[in-house]
Protein backbone atom coordinates (compact mmCIF):
# COMPACT_ATOMS: atom_id res chain seq x y z
CA UNK A 1 0.00 0.00 0.00
CA UNK A 2 1.14 3.44 -0.55
CA UNK A 3 1.81 6.16 1.73
CA UNK A 4 1.53 9.22 -0.38
CA UNK A 5 1.80 7.76 -4.01
CA UNK A 6 5.58 7.20 -2.49
CA UNK A 7 5.76 3.77 -3.75
CA UNK A 8 4.70 5.37 -6.75
CA UNK A 9 6.61 7.82 -7.49
CA UNK A 10 9.90 5.76 -6.57
CA UNK A 11 8.82 2.91 -9.08
CA UNK A 12 8.41 5.67 -11.91
CA UNK A 13 12.16 7.23 -11.08
CA UNK A 14 14.71 5.54 -13.39
CA UNK A 15 17.21 3.92 -10.87
CA UNK A 16 20.53 4.87 -11.21
CA UNK A 17 21.78 1.97 -8.92
CA UNK A 18 21.30 -1.69 -9.84
CA UNK A 19 18.13 -3.95 -8.35
CA UNK A 20 20.46 -5.14 -5.59
CA UNK A 21 21.04 -1.44 -3.87
CA UNK A 22 17.43 -0.49 -4.07
CA UNK A 23 16.90 0.92 -0.16
CA UNK A 24 13.69 1.94 0.69
CA UNK A 25 13.30 5.30 3.27
CA UNK A 26 11.14 7.35 4.81
CA UNK A 27 11.64 10.86 3.21
CA UNK A 28 9.16 12.81 3.27
CA UNK A 29 8.48 15.39 0.02
CA UNK A 30 9.65 18.74 0.30
CA UNK A 31 5.89 19.67 0.09
CA UNK A 32 4.71 18.14 3.35
CA UNK A 33 8.10 18.84 5.16
CA UNK A 34 6.83 22.73 4.53
CA UNK A 35 2.81 21.20 5.57
CA UNK A 36 4.57 20.00 9.02
CA UNK A 37 5.63 22.89 9.77
CA UNK A 38 3.85 25.37 8.78
CA UNK A 39 1.45 23.49 11.64
CA UNK A 40 4.26 23.26 13.91
CA UNK A 41 4.78 27.10 13.50
CA UNK A 42 0.94 28.21 14.11
CA UNK A 43 -0.30 29.39 16.80
CA UNK A 44 -3.38 28.77 18.56
CA UNK A 45 -5.40 31.87 20.40
CA UNK A 46 -5.53 31.25 23.92
CA UNK A 47 -9.50 30.29 24.21
CA UNK A 48 -8.85 27.45 21.91
CA UNK A 49 -5.86 26.07 24.54
CA UNK A 50 -2.83 27.19 23.49
CA UNK A 51 -1.90 27.21 26.77
CA UNK A 52 1.97 26.99 26.89
CA UNK A 53 2.35 26.47 30.56
CA UNK A 54 -0.17 24.98 33.23
CA UNK A 55 0.85 24.85 36.87
CA UNK A 56 -2.19 22.62 38.13
CA UNK A 57 -4.14 21.86 41.21
CA UNK A 58 -1.90 21.30 44.14
CA UNK A 59 0.96 22.20 42.81
CA UNK A 60 2.56 24.80 45.63
CA UNK A 61 5.58 27.47 44.25
CA UNK A 62 7.07 30.31 46.01
CA UNK A 63 9.31 32.55 43.94
CA UNK A 64 9.79 34.67 41.08
CA UNK A 65 8.04 33.41 38.11
CA UNK A 66 8.34 34.30 34.33
CA UNK A 67 6.20 32.90 31.39
CA UNK A 68 6.40 33.57 27.76
CA UNK A 69 3.17 32.23 26.56
CA UNK A 70 -0.07 31.74 27.76
CA UNK A 71 -0.12 30.31 31.25
CA UNK A 72 -3.14 28.95 33.54
CA UNK A 73 -2.43 28.61 37.31
CA UNK A 74 -4.81 25.97 38.98
CA UNK A 75 -2.25 25.65 42.45
CA UNK A 76 -1.27 27.96 45.09
CA UNK A 77 1.75 30.88 44.09
CA UNK A 78 3.63 32.82 46.33
CA UNK A 79 6.21 35.77 45.44
CA UNK A 80 5.89 37.24 41.64
CA UNK A 81 4.37 36.40 38.40
CA UNK A 82 5.14 38.16 35.19
CA UNK A 83 3.86 36.72 32.02
CA UNK A 84 4.09 38.18 28.16
CA UNK A 85 1.15 37.03 27.18
CA UNK A 86 -2.38 35.89 28.90
CA UNK A 87 -2.25 34.88 32.72
CA UNK A 88 -5.40 32.67 33.76
CA UNK A 89 -5.65 32.27 36.98
CA UNK A 90 -8.22 29.53 37.35
CA UNK A 91 -11.06 28.44 40.25
CA UNK A 92 -8.97 26.29 42.26
CA UNK A 93 -5.72 28.66 42.09
CA UNK A 94 -4.84 30.76 45.50
CA UNK A 95 -2.18 33.28 44.87
CA UNK A 96 -0.19 35.51 46.82
CA UNK A 97 1.83 37.50 44.25
CA UNK A 98 2.35 40.74 42.15
CA UNK A 99 1.26 39.91 38.91
CA UNK A 100 1.82 41.50 35.58
CA UNK A 101 0.99 40.57 32.42
CA UNK A 102 -0.57 41.46 28.70
CA UNK A 103 -4.14 40.51 29.61
CA UNK A 104 -5.06 38.54 33.16
CA UNK A 105 -8.39 36.70 33.51
CA UNK A 106 -9.10 35.74 37.35
CA UNK A 107 -11.29 33.12 38.47
CA UNK A 108 -9.74 31.82 41.58
CA UNK A 109 -8.64 34.04 44.63
CA UNK A 110 -5.49 36.59 44.40
CA UNK A 111 -3.99 39.02 46.93
CA UNK A 112 -1.61 41.20 45.45
CA UNK A 113 -1.51 44.16 43.20
CA UNK A 114 -1.98 43.24 39.37
CA UNK A 115 -1.05 45.42 36.72
CA UNK A 116 -2.17 44.20 33.44
CA UNK A 117 -0.91 45.95 29.65
CA UNK A 118 -3.88 45.32 27.93
CA UNK A 119 -7.12 43.93 29.80
CA UNK A 120 -8.27 42.67 33.24
CA UNK A 121 -11.11 40.82 33.75
CA UNK A 122 -12.41 39.52 36.93
CA UNK A 123 -14.93 36.27 36.43
CA UNK A 124 -16.59 34.81 39.35
CA UNK A 125 -16.44 32.96 41.40
CA UNK A 126 -12.83 35.43 41.42
CA UNK A 127 -11.39 37.62 44.75
CA UNK A 128 -8.96 39.48 44.27
CA UNK A 129 -7.57 41.66 47.42
CA UNK A 130 -5.41 44.22 45.91
CA UNK A 131 -4.49 47.40 43.59
CA UNK A 132 -4.97 46.77 39.84
CA UNK A 133 -3.79 49.57 37.03
CA UNK A 134 -5.01 48.40 33.67
CA UNK A 135 -6.54 49.94 30.43
CA UNK A 136 -9.47 47.53 30.29
CA UNK A 137 -11.40 46.20 33.29
CA UNK A 138 -14.44 44.03 32.98
CA UNK A 139 -15.58 42.61 36.07
CA UNK A 140 -18.09 40.34 36.31
CA UNK A 141 -21.36 39.60 38.70
CA UNK A 142 -20.14 37.59 41.98
CA UNK A 143 -17.18 38.73 42.24
CA UNK A 144 -15.14 40.42 44.75
CA UNK A 145 -12.71 43.23 44.50
CA UNK A 146 -11.09 45.15 47.38
CA UNK A 147 -8.78 47.76 46.24
CA UNK A 148 -7.76 50.74 44.17
CA UNK A 149 -8.19 51.00 40.68
CA UNK A 150 -6.06 52.92 38.22
CA UNK A 151 -7.27 52.94 34.48
CA UNK A 152 -4.85 54.19 31.58
CA UNK A 153 -2.14 53.30 29.37
CA UNK A 154 1.50 53.32 30.04
CA UNK A 155 1.12 57.55 28.57
CA UNK A 156 -0.74 57.98 31.73
CA UNK A 157 1.28 56.19 34.06
CA UNK A 158 4.28 58.48 32.83
CA UNK A 159 2.68 61.73 32.99
CA UNK A 160 1.24 61.02 37.05
CA UNK A 161 5.18 60.05 37.62
CA UNK A 162 6.27 63.25 35.75
CA UNK A 163 3.77 65.38 37.51
CA UNK A 164 4.66 67.75 40.19
CA UNK A 165 2.90 68.87 42.94
CA UNK A 166 3.40 71.51 45.40
CA UNK A 167 1.55 71.89 48.50
CA UNK A 168 1.18 75.18 50.23
CA UNK A 169 0.83 75.67 53.90
CA UNK A 170 -2.68 77.52 54.18
CA UNK A 171 -1.34 80.94 55.45
CA UNK A 172 0.81 81.05 52.70
CA UNK A 173 -1.72 81.06 49.83
CA UNK A 174 -4.13 84.27 49.33
CA UNK A 175 -7.77 84.61 49.24
CA UNK A 176 -7.96 83.45 45.65
CA UNK A 177 -5.96 79.87 46.29
CA UNK A 178 -2.76 80.70 44.59
CA UNK A 179 0.97 81.05 46.07
CA UNK A 180 1.64 84.53 47.70
CA UNK A 181 4.61 86.05 45.52
CA UNK A 182 6.62 85.99 48.16
CA UNK A 183 6.81 82.27 48.33
CA UNK A 184 7.35 81.89 44.58
CA UNK A 185 9.84 84.13 44.70
CA UNK A 186 12.03 82.09 47.41
CA UNK A 187 11.66 79.16 45.51
CA UNK A 188 13.72 80.92 42.58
Amino acid sequence: MALFGKDRERNDRPSTRGPESVVPTAVAAPREVEMFERDREGSQPAETGGTSAFLGKGSRVTGKLAFEGTVRIEGHVEGEISAQDTLIIGESAIVNAQISGASVVVHGRVTGDITARKRLEIRAPGKLFGNINTPSLVIHEGVVFEGQCTMGGAEAQRAEKDRKVAFFPKEERAADGSALKAHSELAK
